[in-house]
């Protein structure tokens, strides 16, 4: 293992081209009536297809926060993200929506299911907003996949936190994005839960067919470890890669 103490400019040596996703001096702060509160300052970043990153800090470091940036979910008030070496975050919401519909997947702490819908309805969900005449059959080998196609017809009050994330993790999985952002995927879990599922999301992510780029944020640096590279965010700011 390798370490390198790092400030702002982490990763900076990364060529333009060679980027799935690109951040530039990127900064975000929420005004409040004296000064701004900044929770992302300055910030320089490659993320390259095909990787495995973790982003790793404690709670309040700004870990979601720059997630949801690099996502797209949410506009940056300094600086910019490029998508493929093009401008990401100047889009308007329609369009990064657009981009976030047919490349990217999300895992979340708190699950994200729908509660009126079953497990095979939420894992079925991506593809029937695309219009895929197959939703149905790919859903239901996604649950397979995940052990959980006896439970296809329960609604996530009838699941336990294991199985939701489970759910939650094939519903990520069965449109093959090209970005899988995770937030705190093992959070909400117990100790044996929370290894059952990390395991089963590096197993899903090895064994994909195309080369997708893994995100991951959390503060557990045992989960982080099993990425192939660790940035460490403290204050909002990167201050160390990792290589594993």
């Amino acid at each position: 293992m390798t370490s390198n103490p790092l400030a702002t400019n982490v990763s900076e040596s990364s060529t333009e081209t060679a980027s799935l996703l690109q951040a530039k001096n990127l900064g975000y702060s929420v005004a409040q009536d004296e000064s701004p509160l900044v929770i992302i300052r300055n910030l320089n970043l490659n993320i390259h297809s095909g990787e495995q990153l973790a982003i790793l800090g404690p709670s309040g470091a700004g870990k979601s926060t720059l997630l949801a940036l690099l996502a797209g979910l949410d506009t940056p008030t300094e600086g910019e993200l490029l998508w493929r070496g093009k401008p990401f975050s100047t889009l308007d919401e329609d369009a990064r929506a657009a981009i976030r519909a047919q490349e990217v997947g999300f895992i979340f702490q708190s699950f994200q299911l729908l509660p009126e819908l079953s497990a095979l309805e939420n894992v079925m969900l991506p593809l029937e907003l695309k219009g895929d005449p197959k939703a149905k059959q790919q859903a239901s080998e996604w649950l397979a996949k995940v052990g959980l196609s006896q439970r296809a017809k329960h609604r996530p009050s009838q699941l336990s936190g294991g199985e939701q994330q489970r759910v939650a993790i094939a519903r990520a999985f069965v449109a093959q994005p090209q970005v899988l952002f995770a937030d705190e995927p093992t959070g909400n879990l117990d100790e044996e839960n929370g290894h059952k599922v990390a395991d089963l999301l590096f197993e899903l992510k090895a064994n994909t067919a195309q080369a997708m780029t893994l995100i991951l944020v959390t503060h557990d640096r045992q989960l982080a470890q099993r990425c192939q590279r660790i940035l460490q965010l403290e204050a909002g700011q990167l201050v160390a890669e990792t290589s594993t």
